[in-house]
């Protein structure tokens, strides 16, 4: 088993799917754990309650990270609950379930969907990272998406926003190496979580979308959240600036 026992961890979006996934894992391997919800009151409630049954400090905090307000005030909120910030899993998301063509996007559809998944990640590391570089250590875990590196037609702004992501990881890494920051991330594929069930559980998607899986079936949210513990964990301790694709196969990529 991994520990992460005596470490501070903030995880962004944790009330539902992977984020909750990683905070129960976190705080089984010993992590004290702050994580933010938007709306979810009553799931990040739950999600509490389960992941305390491990013994460590897990409290929630609302706070909608497409604004740099709310962003600083979870940050200093983390700090202030746990002492200091060790790992930050930026995972905060949205997927249009719809099909959207170019055409018919709105500039209003664009700016949400790229303020949701994009800026909200780069809100919450720009008030973490001065933490860590002025304690000389931490790991940033950003969550993408299969595509963010391969795009995705009808979704092109949802593509856009994860490979967003990509980028700024990459630029990160580099900067941020001299202060003994590791900056990664995870491209999960397709998930069996609630934002993705109306699509999974219809016939006809299932069947398309299981025929691109190598592994003929859907991800769990603990498979990527298993992934995220291990970038947080010592035996990544020279891993920075990689996209770890899990996707059972799907999009086989470097």
């Amino acid at each position: 088993m991994i520990s992460l026992a005596g470490k501070a961890a903030l995880i962004t979006g944790g009330s539902r799917g992977i984020g909750a996934a990683a905070v129960k894992m976190f705080a089984e391997a010993g992590a004290d754990v702050v994580f933010n919800y938007h709306k979810r009151k009553d799931s990040a409630r739950e999600v509490e309650e389960d992941a305390r049954r491990h013994g460590t400090r897990v409290e929630s905090f609302r706070a909608n990270l497409s604004e740099m307000a709310p962003a600083k005030k979870l940050v200093d909120f983390a700090r202030e609950r746990l002492g200091r910030l060790d790992i930050l899993v930026a995972n905060a998301g949205v997927w249009n379930l719809e099909d959207l063509p170019i055409g018919k996007m709105s500039e209003r559809e664009w700016d949400d969907m790229m303020a949701t998944n994009a800026k909200s990640v780069y809100s919450v590391i720009h008030f973490a990272a001065p933490h860590m570089i002025a304690q000389r250590s931490g790991r940033i875990i950003a969550i993408s998406s299969t595509a963010g590196q391969r795009g995705e037609a009808f979704h092109s702004h949802y593509g856009a926003s994860k490979g967003a992501i990509i980028s700024l990881v990459k630029g990160l890494s580099t900067e941020l190496a001299p202060h003994n920051i590791l900056v990664n991330c995870v491209a999960p594929g397709w998930v069996d979580t609630d934002m993705s069930k109306p699509v999974l559980e219809t016939k006809a998607g299932a069947k398309e979308i299981l025929n691109t899986i190598p592994l003929r079936r859907p991800g769990s949210a603990a498979d990527i959240a298993g992934s995220i513990l291990f970038l947080a964990s010592d035996l990544a301790s020279w891993i920075t600036g990689e996209v770890i694709n899990v996707n059972g196969g799907a999009v086989l990529c470097g």
